[in-house]
């Protein structure tokens, strides 16, 4: 019997995993930058956990969820987004009794059961980042500065900062008010859900990706002409913070994000390169989540980068890089294999990486395989070189070459390795 992935998931192998490391590697380097701290949630969380932090009329919560009951009769759901675990997390936990702002990161994997596409899968993978307890604006604009130097520092360019404020439960009632005018006599030509959306949700017709939609959304009235005094406040700060950190943005007043949960700012960075699903980090504030789950009243931010579109990204603008052995030993007979084997061992406890040639390859099979691993430099031993206790040296790069001491080999490739 012959098997295969699942459809809607995928294997993540060499050389692609090198970017996925990079990505990760990047995002804990300058996320620590701004003091956020990795916290692990568990993959599985309590159903309600979703339908209380996401809504019970989001397509998520509706149609894509993968939910199971488990054998103590729990409904069980395997996560289809970072936000609310963390906040579950923070609440259960007590960590609001800490000093803030607290600030996390996460990375791994999410699932949702939506048609496979390109830039979209069953199980997909995120960096996310949480930051709890500051309501200034100015916190905002960091954690969009921080996305920008991620994403400049990965090499990557084309991308679009967009921003919003979709107020709060203050001024929001008059903003679905005036939709739900703007709309009624449209109905009839919007997707079966937006449909839907109309009588439960009507901000989130905004957000809808079908054709016909968005050209009957056009001329909707904006969010951000109903913004009571304070989110007008909030927003034109936030603006002025980023404008002062010469971030270039553009305010897209249709841009509500898919989730309940959000409050005030909203953000996207987007790419052209990836047609319709454009996305390649998107988050916001989510002011009230915190008090939903049982906590005291908690500002709060964050955001989740998709890692399959950033590596993709990668791989089309070549930024991507695949590590190489500084050290390749080519050995030919026994004791030149053994002798081998000790340099070897004794540079990887220097912390350097090494591969080896084996008996069944001649020499030159040995030095094609180096070639192909992109090795810095091949060692290459042989009875001669055992005998005279002088090792042979070639340096990949531009096929410089020379001779030295065991000893001497270890020193070099120790330090220079």
């Amino acid at each position: 019997m012959k098997y295969s992935a699942l459809k809607g998931v995928h294997d993540i192998y060499p050389p692609d995993i090198f970017d996925w490391q990079k990505v990760e590697s990047l995002a804990k380097n300058v996320f620590s930058v701004y003091g956020f701290q990795e916290l692990r949630a568990p993959i599985i969380e309590s159903t309600d956990v979703f339908i209380r932090s996401i809504g019970e009329t989001t397509d998520i919560v509706e149609k894509e969820m993968y939910t199971f009951t488990d054998k103590g009769g729990r409904r069980i759901t395997l996560r289809p987004e970072g936000t609310a675990p963390v906040v579950r997390c923070y609440v259960e936990n007590h960590l609001y009794k800490l000093p803030a702002p607290q600030k996390f990161f996460y990375y791994g994997p999410m699932f949702r059961h939506e048609r496979p596409q390109a830039g979209r899968f069953r199980q997909f993978h995120q960096i996310g980042a949480e930051a709890f307890g500051v309501d200034e604006p100015k916190i905002d604009a960091e954690i969009f500065s921080m996305l920008r130097i991620f994403f400049q520092r990965l090499g990557l360019k084309g991308l679009k900062f967009e921003v919003n404020s979709i107020g709060c439960e203050k001024c929001r009632p008059d903003h679905r008010s005036a939709l739900l005018n703007f709309f009624s006599g449209r109905i009839d030509g919007l997707c079966p859900d937006c449909k839907r959306r109309y009588h439960h949700n009507p901000l989130r017709i905004l957000d809808c990706k079908v054709p016909a939609c968005i050209s009957l959304r056009e001329g909707a009235p904006h969010v951000t002409d109903f913004l009571c005094g304070e989110c007008r406040e909030h927003f034109d700060t936030f603006l002025s913070c980023i404008k002062m950190l010469d971030i270039p943005y553009v305010i897209n007043p249709n841009m509500v994000r898919g989730l309940d949960y959000y409050t005030r700012t909203t953000f996207e960075v987007t790419c052209e390169h990836l047609g319709a699903q454009n996305a390649v980090a998107a988050g916001g504030r989510y002011d009230r989540l915190v008090k939903d789950f049982g906590g005291p009243p908690t500002p709060a931010i964050g955001f989740a980068i998709g890692m399959e579109r950033v590596t993709s990204l990668m791989k089309a603008s070549g930024t991507g890089s695949i590590p190489a052995p500084p050290v390749f030993i080519a050995a030919i007979g026994k004791r030149a294999e053994e002798e081998g084997l000790v340099i070897a061992d004794r540079l990887r406890q220097k912390g350097v990486w090494v591969e080896l040639g084996y008996s069944v390859n001649s020499l030159k099979s040995q030095m094609r395989r180096a070639d192909r691993l992109s090795a810095g430099h091949v060692i290459i031993i042989g009875e001669d070189e055992i005998r005279s206790g002088r090792i042979k040296w070639k340096r990949l790069s531009d096929s410089a070459q020379g001779e030295m001491t065991f000893i001497e080999a270890e020193e070099f490739f120790g330090e220079n390795g």
